[in-house]
């Protein structure tokens, strides 16, 4: 479907976007010269009629939509608006396969199951035919507020009715206090995000493929800063805020929009808050650690496989893009609540173009995790294989560390690491120093250019590159995730199976 065009990575299916286990997605095609999303959005501000109806908006009925079904006319609706993707069609990474898909048909659907997260008002805005003329508009979140501080109600109820989230409130003279109950045991690490500002709090509990969400304008001033208290076993998550003056308060808030509901996470809309670039370290020759610190009334966890979306303006269009935080304790920083970026900068990439001129001090719109990657296949895992290409390695960072550190039943974790050059292997030093100390862990890298005096491994991953470095022995039970560009996350996972590995034993974290 309809999609942002970036450089080869990260794209809006890389492989920091996490897939479920064995799924293929999509692949991206290379773009003819002159049709990089830069390209696209001159084109579509040369004032060119890009609907070919002279400026004019229509009420377009299902038949009418239904006859741009073809490459050379295509039309498509999402959320009730019909866009002409006709001049985009070479512009899409995806190719015409991928949106054709959508000729002539609602595509809502289809779009939201591969980025529902991309402004697509303001990428198409200059292909926008009108409105559907009898459409039942499928809107992304419901947009009416709860109007009580009712008990949680659910848009998309789990199966069992009392297993809903509740919250409740108690203050005391100097705070106020509010507590969720999941109602099930929740990871340790924290699941919860909150966001206080301006008075008003927002806090997101992510429960498997679930969101619950509290919302409210509360009822007096408080200070800033916001302290989470986890009970992970019996699923209890306390948010305390200090009352700026003491006293009691007679209500906790009044509700705003989408207050104490319960709906699936990809449903729930992208919430950004403005982070502050606080540092810029460099990797190698292209790659680059951003460290961004989160607002001071921000409470945020991203889970290990997880990513987060940055977002900017482009000639006054909305990009957005996944990036994976890594393990700031393997760039020897201590732990804290900043997130720590590596991000490879483009020459001509519109994104990490504008990402490299940030300056210390600047800000830069960060959503809340997402992501599908869950850690529950892990548990009895004794071998971990990881395969990753260029800067395919950012998820499997903090995976690495939690292997070693909190995962005992995990003996072995092998990394097979491939890159085009040698300059290109990212944090080279730290793998091999940690190769070093653990005998848990094995580092092998593999380069498709290497220069004269490479002695390691060489070429391409193919089926005798699989077969030297996976074991399995004896007794053993193993996990494998690769990540890299689409087409080598697809011909390893091919492989893979070939080799015997069931769907349940791989994760693809796409490309």
């Amino acid at each position: 479907m309809l999609n942002v065009p970036s450089p080869s990575f990260p794209a809006a299916r890389s492989q920091q976007r996490v897939a479920a286990s064995g799924q293929s997605g999509r692949n991206k095609v290379a773009l003819k010269p002159g049709h990089s999303l830069m390209d696209w959005i001159r084109f579509s501000k040369s004032a060119t009629d890009l609907t070919g109806l002279r400026g004019r908006l229509i009420e377009v009925t299902q038949e009418e939509l239904q006859r741009h079904n073809t490459r050379n006319d295509c039309w498509t609706c999402i959320r009730g608006m019909v866009y002409n993707v006709t001049p985009y069609m070479d512009y899409h990474p995806g190719g015409e396969e991928e949106l054709m898909k959508a000729a002539g048909i609602d595509g809502t659907d289809l779009f939201d199951q591969v980025h529902r997260w991309v402004n697509y008002e303001s990428m198409l805005k200059e292909c926008l035919v009108g409105r559907m003329a009898t459409a039942v508009i499928k809107a992304a979140v419901p947009s009416s507020p709860q109007s009580s501080l009712a008990p949680p109600m659910s848009m998309a109820a789990p199966t069992e009715k009392d297993s809903r989230p509740r919250y409740d409130w108690f203050q005391t003279d100097a705070t106020v206090n509010l507590v969720v109950y999941a109602k099930r045991k929740i990871p340790s690490s924290g699941c919860t995000t909150v966001d206080l500002e301006g008075g008003a709090l927002r806090l997101e509990v992510v429960l498997g493929n679930m969101s619950y969400m509290i919302h409210l304008r509360l009822a007096d001033d408080v200070e800033g800063n916001v302290a989470v208290h986890n009970v992970p076993l019996v699923g209890k998550i306390q948010v305390s805020i200090r009352k700026q003056a003491k006293g009691k308060w007679s209500s906790l808030g009044l509700p705003l929009e989408l207050h104490n509901t319960f709906l699936r996470k990809k449903d729930r809309a992208l919430h950004y808050r403005d982070c502050v670039l606080v540092s810029k370290t460099e990797v190698n020759h292209n790659t680059h650690v951003f460290r961004l610190q989160l607002p001071r009334g921000t409470v945020m966890h991203v889970p290990v496989g997880k990513h987060v979306y940055l977002k900017a303006l482009a000639q006054g269009t909305e990009v957005v893009r996944p990036y994976t935080p890594v393990d700031q304790s393997l760039v020897g920083a201590p732990q804290d609540p900043d997130l720590y970026l590596m991000i490879k900068v483009y020459p001509d990439g519109v994104f990490t173009s504008h990402l490299s001129s940030l300056h210390v001090g600047d800000c830069l719109p960060v959503s809340g995790p997402e992501g599908t990657f869950s850690l529950r296949p892990l548990r009895d895992v004794t071998d971990l294989y990881l395969f990753a290409a260029g800067t395919g390695f950012t998820p499997m960072a903090r995976l690495i560390q939690l292997a070693l550190q909190d995962m005992d039943a995990i003996r072995k974790t092998k990394l097979l690491f491939l890159n085009r050059r040698e300059e290109d292997i990212l944090w080279r030093r730290q793998l091999d120093e940690l190769a070093a100390h653990s005998d848990r862990f094995q580092v092998d890298y593999v380069l498709s250019d290497p220069c004269e005096g490479w002695t390691g491994r060489t070429g391409r991953v193919d089926e005798s590159m699989l077969q030297d470095f996976l074991t399995r022995p004896h007794g053993s039970k193993c996990y494998v995730c690769v990540c890299g560009p689409a087409a080598f996350t697809e011909l390893t996972m091919g492989l893979l199976k070939q080799q015997g590995f069931s769907e349940e034993e791989l994760h693809a974290f796409q490309g």
